[in-house]
């Protein structure tokens, strides 16, 4: 009798996981998984030290603390005039990835289909299946990575049950535009479907490309449960402080999930990621031009190193097409590029149903950005200094 159980049978470690145990082996430069190099503002760590000397160190209250709930629907009107109630339409959780699975737990019974965008955020996959839901992709191509409104309306049958939109798209940086929105809402609303929707970078967008979200689109407040958190904007992955807003009808069946999961989620970190909500936008758009510099430098570098690259509207990552350079399979590449120029990068086929699709990602890499300058200027420095070719593979 196999010790695992079905649903987690064959998953093993994430790519993300593999990836960065690989840089740590090889002492390579890791620009794979997401996470920046430098901490947050003072505001969020000095809260979060007098929380804890505070003697805010015992469980939090379910549904969070409630200063960082309103906070949350304060951020909320002042970015996008959405009204919130605190008490009844915000729930805290342990980073959006446990946003995620509340709400898909929460949300989706067995047999039920859920529309996903294609390259995805692999815990999407996971947590559909911990469902029991169906996954229905719909694939963003590249060279601009739209969404295609026909391939959307056409993944939608009797069975659907929601979407699952995420923008600023991870990984592909797409932002989807007025268009498109608009396009996920007369679908959704035709359908009578519910929407989540990732929003982690809604404040890293570039090139004065805005955010909207699609909860303010018409007829949308009532059906869309929307997903960020702190980490992101704030430099403080590791704290794992998120939440879902919306209809409290939704926001009760995400509360269902999590009581079952974590229950509670960091008490000193809560009332530190209020504090840095509340004490304005400067910092996440200090980090935004940052980041753009970065992407800049990045892409520079690795169109210099002779990779077709693509330059994303928002989040922490570019992608790369490794075609020019031979080679069949960006996981491939990814495993040989510690040892050829001593840096990681994420093979984007592991976000795709079936990379080998036309469009899809069997040849794409996702490179993370979110790193000092001279973090990537060294990256950059050595894959101009290597010899990238599929060619000496089979030399």
């Amino acid at each position: 009798m196999p010790a695992a159980a079905r649903r987690v049978a064959g998953m093993g470690t994430t790519i993300f996981a593999e990836m960065s145990a690989l840089a740590v082996r090889t002492g390579a430069v890791n620009l794979g998984q997401g996470f920046p190099d430098t901490d947050g503002p003072p505001v969020i760590l000095d809260a979060a030290v007098a929380a804890v000397r505070g003697g805010a160190n015992q469980y939090a209250p379910g549904p969070g603390v409630p200063a960082l709930r309103q906070a949350i629907a304060r951020h909320q009107q002042r970015h996008y005039a959405i009204e919130l109630d605190p008490d009844r339409q915000v729930v805290v959780t342990t980073g959006c990835t446990e946003a995620i699975a509340g709400a898909l737990l929460g949300l989706v019974d067995p047999g039920d289909e859920v529309v996903v965008l294609e390259p995805y955020y692999d815990s999407y996959t996971a947590m559909i299946d911990f469902a029991g839901g169906v996954r229905r992709p719909v694939t963003l191509r590249a060279p601009d990575f739209r969404l295609d409104p026909a391939e959307l309306e056409a993944a939608v049958t009797g069975r659907t049950k929601l979407i699952l939109l995420n923008t600023p798209h991870n990984p592909t940086g797409r932002v989807l535009d007025a268009d498109e929105l608009a396009a996920v809402a007369r679908v959704a609303i035709a359908h009578d479907l519910l929407v989540v929707t990732d929003e982690v970078y809604e404040h890293l967008t570039f090139d004065g490309r805005p955010h909207v979200p699609i909860s303010t689109l018409p007829g949308m407040a009532e059906r869309t449960l929307t997903l960020s958190s702190a980490g992101k904007s704030w430099s403080v992955t590791g704290w794992k402080v998120g939440w879902a807003t919306g209809p409290a009808e939704l926001v009760a069946a995400v509360s269902a999930a999590k009581q079952w999961l974590t229950f509670t989620s960091g008490a000193p970190l809560q009332p530190a990621v209020a504090a840095a909500l509340d004490a304005g936008d400067a910092f996440p758009a200090r980090l935004a031009r940052d980041l753009e510099a970065q992407r800049d430098q990045l892409v520079a570098g690795l169109r210099a190193a002779g990779l077709t690259t693509y330059v994303p509207e928002g989040t922490y990552f570019a992608t790369t097409d490794v075609t020019t350079l031979g080679w069949a399979s960006g996981r491939d590449f990814c495993r040989a590029l510690p040892e050829r120029a001593g840096v990681v990068a994420i093979p984007s086929e592991v976000f795709y149903d079936d990379p080998d699709a036309p469009g899809s990602g069997r040849r794409l890499v996702r490179w993370a950005f979110c790193k000092r300058p001279e973090v990537i200027a060294e990256a950059v420095r050595r894959l101009g200094a290597a010899d990238l070719s599929a060619r000496r593979t089979s030399d």
